[in-house]
Parts: C-alpha cells; structure tokens; sequence
C-alpha cells in the first residue's frame, strides 16, 4: 500500500506567502494606473462618467480677436511663473488636475486646501507650491473632519 504524502504546514505556510505577495502586488499594480488615470484626466472604468472633453481646455468660437484666431482667456490660477520645476514635477506626480473627475471630492472640501488670501483667486496646498483652484483635485485628496 502506498502511503499518502501528507500536506506539511511549512509547504501551506509557503503558498499562502506567495498568494498573498500575488495578491498585494496585484492591488498596488491596479491603484497605480487608477492614480494614472486620474493625473492623465480620463475617466475610470465603472465611474459612470461618459468621455467629456475638460471645459478648461475647450476654446470658444465665439471668443476670437480681429484676425479671426481664436482667444482663450487667462487663469491666473495657470500662471506658474515662480514655481520651480521640482514643484511642477510634484504636482504631477500628485497627479493634481484642474477640475475633479470626481464629483464629490474637490479642493475645496480638502483638510489638505489653503483658502485663497483677500486679494488673491487662487487658493492653495501643504503638499506643493504655486496656485490650486478650488474646483482642482489631487491623488491625495482627503476630506474635510470636523
């Protein structure tokens, strides 16, 4: 009679390891491009948003100057003359945006938001320099607690 190789803990304490790593290396792999996503301002999968073109980029025909080329108007919370380089690497890889894909989870209902000052439109943040609007997002995104 042949006997039955038994399952040792030492060979189940292995795979549960190796699952587990699988597992772990699996979520982080899927939350990394989710936060690509967000930074290249598409929409996630399952979110339910359709693919608009963000207002911020969009031009308006009507708006045009003599010669007929069209004018976009300036936001002085684009003006990043003073912020260094390192500062605008930060915000992307912060993943910041203009305008939130999420609905719900803005700039201003962040812990993480400065109020724009009296004599000031643009608000800003702990986590990096230069201007933040309110109705901008970012991979760190916290909500507001009282």
């Amino acid at each position: 009679m042949k006997e039955k190789k038994q399952y040792s803990r030492r060979e189940f304490i292995g795979k549960y390891f190796y699952t587990g790593s699988l597992l772990l290396g699996g979520g982080i792999l899927l939350s990394c491009t989710s936060v690509k996503s967000v930074a290249a301002g598409t929409p996630q999968p399952g979110s339910g948003e359709n693919n608009q073109v963000r207002q911020d980029s969009i031009k308006k025909e009507s708006d045009t100057d003599p010669k007929g080329q069209a004018v976009q108007e300036k936001n002085p919370c684009d003006d990043m003359t003073g912020v260094s380089a390192e500062e605008l690497e930060k915000r992307k890889k912060l993943a910041y945006v203009n305008k939130t894909p999420i609905p719900d989870s803005h700039c201003s209902n962040c812990t993480l938001y400065i109020p724009p000052a009296k004599d000031k439109p643009c608000g800003g943040c702990m986590l990096f320099k230069g201007p933040v609007r309110k109705e901008g997002y970012c991979a760190y995104w916290a909500p507001i607690t009282n």
